[in-house]
């Protein structure tokens, strides 16, 4: 038994009997699912904390979209983002629906972890299993039913792109700083765990690369969906989705309206980013930064 700190690797390596494609690996009987491609997630309204339906018809997700999930703290944001999690068939407080390819979610997607087609990573990376970063990537392998060992070097070098700490195979997941446990389980969910929607809640200030994430996880077409109050996460997405009183209150789709303030933000995140890397090492700052974007 193994501890998580995601919910897309499960607690307990438990394969169901309804996985078809057994093979053998050490010893161990192990289950390749038969996956359906995800071409579409559909979210149909809820209400909002006074009973009012959502503003908006049906959202829709598909592979390679990149949506930002804006508002103010307790506006529902987490709420939003947890419904898709579970797939949420219109049995939670916001009365949302949402359903894959158009119906309901195949049975295993909700109960079993190993098949869920969705990653959830919050800001609690709280890692309770005391193994080497390359132990706890196999075990993950092996939980998904296969094994291929120079995934886990690919996994860590695409961690090391989203930061500057680099991450090494034999360090121990309860050394690693909140920066590398979030890049590492963003490089996980794109290479071990495959994942076609990646819902990030809150991470972009945990010591992150946000737009060398935004950047791969676009290269891969993976739908990413970014729980945020960082103006610049927010440009950059595809839309925008403002909650109020726990709820959808608009959807934006700037469609190239905002080119001019994606550039200001990026100057000004770029300006802020070298201070900090000059803070952490002591400099004193005394002359303007020069900083191209």
């Amino acid at each position: 038994m193994y501890y998580s700190l995601i919910n897309f690797m499960p607690y307990n390596i438990n394969f169901s009997p309804k996985m078809d494609n057994l093979i053998t690996l050490n010893n161990l009987y192990l289950f390749r699912m038969t996956e359906e491609t995800i071409r579409d997630i559909t979210i149909l309204p809820g209400r909002n904390r006074r009973g009012i339906q959502e503003a908006f018809d049906e959202i829709h997700i598909r592979p390679g979209d990149t949506l930002s999930i804006v508002g103010p703290t307790g506006s529902g944001k987490s709420a939003f983002i947890n419904d898709i999690e579970i797939f949420a068939n219109r049995d939670t407080v916001t009365g949302r629906q949402i359903l894959v390819n158009g119906k309901l979610p195949p049975e295993r997607y909700v109960r079993d972890p190993a098949a869920k087609p969705v990653a959830l990573i919050t800001q609690n990376t709280r890692c309770l299993c005391d193994l080497s970063v390359s132990d706890f990537l196999r075990m993950h392998l092996l939980s998904r039913g296969y094994m291929k060992e120079s995934c886990i070097q690919e996994t860590i070098n695409l961690a090391n792109q989203f930061t500057g700490e680099p991450i090494t195979a034999h360090v121990r997941m309860t050394s690693l700083s909140g920066g590398q446990t979030r890049s590492l389980m963003v490089a996980d969910a794109i290479l071990i765990s495959n994942t076609p929607i990646i819902l990030l809640d809150e991470v972009e200030n945990a010591g992150i690369f946000k737009e060398k994430v935004i950047e791969v996880l676009r290269q891969h077409h993976k739908a990413l969906l970014f729980v945020t109050h960082d103006p610049l996460v927010s440009l950059l997405s595809d839309r925008r989705i403002v909650m109020q009183d726990g709820a959808v209150s608009r959807v934006i789709e700037p469609d190239g309206a905002e080119e001019h303030a994606i550039r200001q933000m990026l100057h000004m995140d770029g300006i802020i980013g070298r201070m900090r890397e000059m803070i952490r090492a002591g400099e004193l700052i005394t002359t303007p930064i020069p900083v191209s974007y």
